[in-house]
């Protein structure tokens, strides 16, 4: 079995094994004709860490796999359950074998907002700054957002997802700017709810 994409840890060898094997069969040798390769490509892809598989058997009767898991963009906490929102806007469970580093989001995903956080997450993960940087996202109850930064104290106040290609061009410039003379250290608050200009709050 073959595991391919960056996640290569949210599930076991075993687990994939137990989708794929009936009633303890030798997989090592299984007759070409006794399987339903669709079904056993349905089975495993119905793991909620799968996004896609290849199953087939080699010409020597192995039995192989080949599995894309999916790709945790943010850890969600809702106040009642915990999961993760993966590249493509979806849920997935949390994993009992390794965890994500990405960022926590409190507070409740609707589904009017729920396109545009995903857009979001994906650029904050497409990104290597903000990937590296961008540690926590709270929703607040109007759907404004605040960011947390790994490395400073202040909050940034990103307000809604409209426009969010500007602002985060206009805060990785301040940034750029800031760290050069040591300012970042003094603020309290980032506001890039203005799309023309960046306010700092000491």
């Amino acid at each position: 079995m073959v595991f391919v994409g960056e996640n290569s840890s949210f599930l076991k060898q075993e687990t994939v094994n137990k989708l794929l094997i009936e009633n303890n069969d030798d997989a090592s040798a299984i007759r070409k004709d006794k399987l339903d390769l669709n079904k056993l490509e349905k089975a495993v892809s119905s793991n909620q860490m799968v996004e896609k598989s290849e199953v087939f058997v080699t010409v020597d009767g192995v039995l192989k796999a080949v599995v894309k898991q999916k790709t945790p963009v943010a850890r969600v906490f809702d106040g009642k359950r915990s999961f993760y929102i993966d590249y493509k806007g979806n849920t997935m469970p949390l994993s009992a074998h390794f965890t994500a580093r990405v960022p926590l989001v409190l507070g409740v995903i609707r589904k009017k907002n729920s396109e545009a956080l995903a857009e979001l997450f994906r650029k904050i993960h497409d990104d290597a700054f903000l990937k590296k940087n961008i540690i926590a996202i709270q929703i607040m109850p109007n759907g404004s957002l605040k960011m947390l930064n790994r490395n400073f104290d202040y909050q940034i106040d990103f307000g809604g997802t409209v426009n969010m290609d500007t602002k985060i061009r206009n805060y990785k410039a301040f940034f750029q700017k800031a760290v050069l003379d040591s300012t970042l250290y003094k603020y309290k608050k980032i506001d890039l709810r203005f799309t023309q200009q960046v306010i700092c709050t000491k």
